[in-house]
């Protein structure tokens, strides 16, 4: 099979969808791999690298579109690349359509057979490609809400560690799944005093022991939400509904009545984010003001990591690539119920019914 890794277009998105290793051990197997010029540079990843693994380094994006029978990419199409699919060509990326009618419709008038990283899942329920970018993204949220909440970039001017004779910041964390809990270990890990919602008790059971009373754990009753959210000088989205659209867990009166200079980082944008308020942001222009609270919604927050995010989605994301290469796209998702989970479009027809169900499209199985 040949399979094509183009250079990312989003903005500040520096990640790859292959490493030069992916790349050999794709070549080892007997397939052909072409990577566009500079694709992997913003990873610190060069094309001698490449080369060396035994892909071919394409200058021409289009070119590499047209020769290849499946695209690898890290994040969703955007309108730019649309006309460069054809008919029957299978995507493998982050695709997170059911907050994106436009994509959505576009990959079904060109019949891409379009499978998301985000949505393929084991029997236990677990997201393996999405865990490695989630537990970056939960960790960076933290980090960057500690970095807003500073008053010289419009914060309130708080510590979340506090100092002796000064109490520490306030964080809501609405969700314990992998971005929730990796948000929880960095928030902890500086101090802060954390509440954390979520619906599974045994999830904020497992917490409640890890951290023995380091964290509240709540249940995510609404009136509960909004008394943490108004207390709380950061707030972390965290909310994930495999494939779906997001709850909305805080409205925007809430929002209006919430410290001024508290901050909020809506990790679920992706997948239309879980504060009423939240409108995608991108990293060259990633805050705005509502009510004099900051919100930080960047789609692709692990790009501002990307070696690190490169490597450990290529770990998760490579042997899926393989069975998709070895077995091609559409056996490959009829024999591994894990890989046939990720599918969302094939032939111009829904697959995943939370994709069907957000747009009023129909769904076949």
């Amino acid at each position: 099979m040949i399979l094509g890794v183009p250079k990312e277009i989003k903005d500040h998105e520096f990640r790859v969808g292959l490493t030069p290793d992916g790349a050999r051990t794709l070549v080892k197997a007997g397939h052909r791999v072409l990577v566009e010029a500079g694709a992997g540079a913003g990873s610190g990843l060069d094309d001698p690298s490449y080369r060396a693994a035994g892909a071919e380094v394409v200058s021409d994006k289009t070119a590499l579109f047209e020769r290849a029978d499946l695209i690898v990419k890290v994040k969703e199409p955007l309108p730019a690349e649309y006309p460069l699919f054809r008919k029957g060509q299978a995507l493998f990326t982050y695709l997170h359509l059911a907050a994106n009618r436009p994509l959505t419709e576009a990959l079904l008038d060109r019949r891409v057979f379009a499978i998301a990283y985000e949505t393929v899942e084991c029997p236990d329920g677990s997201l393996p490609i999405l865990r490695p970018m989630s537990e970056v993204a939960g960790r960076l949220s933290v980090q960057i809400g500690a970095h807003y909440l500073e008053r010289t970039h419009g914060g309130r001017g708080v510590l979340l560690g506090g100092v002796p004779g000064v109490a520490p910041g306030k964080v809501v964390i609405l969700g314990a799944g992998v971005v929730g809990t990796h948000a929880t270990q960095m928030a902890v890990g500086l101090g802060a005093q954390v509440t954390v919602f979520n619906l599974s008790r045994e999830r904020l059971e497992a917490l409640d022991a890890l951290y023995q009373g380091r964290v509240t754990t709540m249940a995510p009753h609404p009136e509960w939400i909004e008394q943490a959210v108004l207390e709380a000088d950061l707030v972390i989205g965290a909310v994930m509904v495999p494939g779906g659209r997001t709850p909305v867990l805080v409205s925007r009166g809430t929002v209006g009545r919430m410290k001024k200079g508290a901050v909020i980082v809506d990790v679920a944008v992706d997948q239309g984010g879980c504060v009423e308020t939240t409108r995608p942001t991108s990293h060259s222009d990633p805050v705005y003001g509502v009510d004099g609270v900051l919100h930080y919604a960047v789609p692709n927050i692990p790009g501002i990591v990307p070696h690190t995010s490169t490597l450990a989605l290529t770990n998760a994301s490579l042997p899926f690539i393989l069975r998709l290469a070895e077995l091609g796209p559409e056996q490959a998702v009829r024999i591994d119920p894990v890989l046939a989970k990720g599918l969302n479009l094939a032939d111009g027809r829904v697959k995943y019914r939370a994709v069907a169900e957000a747009f009023g499209m129909p769904f076949t199985p």
